[in-house]
């Protein structure tokens, strides 16, 4: 037997927090390695790296977090419940793309 994960279980929200953390450190630690943290030179310059390294964070915490919260608006409640078995931006299974295509080019010759 195959489980099938729900978009419930897809879109926990302790998930999403996590990928929201991982966007942050990583944009923090490139801005600190940018500002020249770990290149010799006067503290101030190491302090001010790691605040804006801290600040960079941060923002990127908050714009990561607002994005994908309006992106789950979008999901229809209705379909929480329904196993994701295929690809989601194949075509369903009964349509073929090619044959609406030879319709539309049939109609034109007529």
């Amino acid at each position: 037997m195959s489980e099938r994960a729900s978009r419930r279980d897809l879109l926990r929200p302790v998930q999403l927090l996590g990928l929201a953390f991982i966007a942050a450190v990583f944009a923090g630690i490139v801005t600190i390695v940018t500002m020249g943290f770990f290149q010799a030179g006067p503290a101030d310059q190491q302090q001010r790296a790691l605040v804006m390294g801290a600040i960079v964070a941060g923002i990127t915490f908050i714009v990561v977090l607002v994005v994908v919260a309006l992106l789950l608006l979008a999901v229809d409640p209705a379909q929480m419940q329904k196993t994701v078995d295929r690809p989601v931006l194949l075509p369903p299974a009964g349509d073929d793309p090619d044959a609406s295509a030879d319709d539309v080019r049939g109609s034109r010759d007529r």
